[in-house]
């Protein structure tokens, strides 16, 4: 069964793949004919036009009106009543996102302003937040609300708006996005369970513990595959050692719970997303053959388990 919901996108680290994982999601829920929409809330690098590749919004939009000026307006009488949005379909420069494809729903970039920077969250943003975020779900069937990295501002600001009474019967799930590495491990751990982490901040703006941290999900990026056949030219040594280490992370994932019974999804190291953070199109992969099938198969399977409220309730 699938629902519509809140998707709150984080990190402990940048480098993550949290933002390029996040666009291709809802690109893929798009595709699949839902109704989507992007939130740049990464206030300190509101990048995200960039992956959609929108050239006038690619480090966020100069002339105002975006998540920043939404969200900060402290002058009633020049307040902005509405962030921009921008129709992906429409604005992107990519030919191959140009025109919106049949069958296809929306997908809107609501952006965040180029020079906006990180804020501490008062009333009247946290206010604000509650209002946009009741009427997008209204509309959408999906928003993905993209995150500062780590203890942010803006995490803080969304666990407040979602403890609030108006929001309370919207269904929000949050993914929580690290490298599969020793350093990166721990540090998504920490993010959520550690002093002043998702979980202590949530408590703290009123949610229940139990039922945050069952909302909560964890993406592994970036992940090597010891046996998949872009590896075929190793010599048998070092598949060997790539094998101990993968087997030295799960253990080491399993004691932080951040193992298999938290995890979403895994999206596997992919040549293409090494050297430019962009959306991934089927013709990228059959008829340009520079990105690989399982990659994008890891994004359509997030953009399924993400609305499905079974692998949820069971995940």
């Amino acid at each position: 069964m699938e629902t519509s919901v809140l998707v709150f996108a984080a990190s402990d680290k940048g480098g993550t793949g949290r933002s390029v994982t996040s666009c291709n999601v809802v690109y893929r829920r798009a595709l699949a004919g839902a109704e989507v929409c992007y939130l740049d809330f990464d206030f300190g690098s509101p990048t995200a036009g960039s992956i959609f590749q929108i050239v006038d919004a690619a480090r966020g939009v100069r002339e105002g009106g975006g998540l920043h000026s939404y969200l900060m307006e402290q002058d009633p009488h020049a307040a902005v009543e509405e962030p921009l949005r921008i129709d992906v379909w429409n604005r992107s420069a990519r030919a191959s996102l140009r025109h919106r494809p049949p069958g296809s729903g929306q997908l809107m970039l609501f952006p965040g302003d180029q020079d906006g920077g990180e804020f501490r969250p008062d009333k009247e943003a946290l206010r604000r937040c509650v209002r946009l975020l009741l009427a997008l779900d209204e509309e959408f069937d999906m928003c993905l609300i993209d995150l500062s990295a780590g203890r942010s501002y803006a995490t803080q600001l969304v666990l407040e708006a979602t403890a609030d009474a108006a929001l309370r019967g919207v269904v929000a799930r949050w993914l929580v996005f690290h490298r599969w590495t020793r350093q990166h491990i721990p540090a998504a751990a920490g993010l959520v369970y550690g002093k002043d982490g998702i979980l202590d901040v949530g408590e703290r703006a009123g949610h229940d513990r139990e039922r945050l941290a069952a909302s909560i999900r964890f993406v592994r990026t970036a992940v090597v595959d010891p046996d998949s056949a872009e590896l075929r030219g190793l010599r048998p040594a070092q598949v060997a050692w790539l094998r101990d280490c993968d087997q030295d992370l799960r253990r080491l994932a399993a004691r932080h719970r951040v193992g298999r019974l938290a995890l979403l999804g895994s999206v596997p190291l992919d040549p293409v997303l090494q050297w430019r953070e962009q959306l991934l199109s089927d013709n990228d992969v059959v008829a340009r053959d520079i990105a690989n099938l399982s990659t994008v198969a890891a994004f359509d399977e997030l953009a399924r388990n993400l609305v499905d409220d079974e692998v949820w309730a069971t995940t």
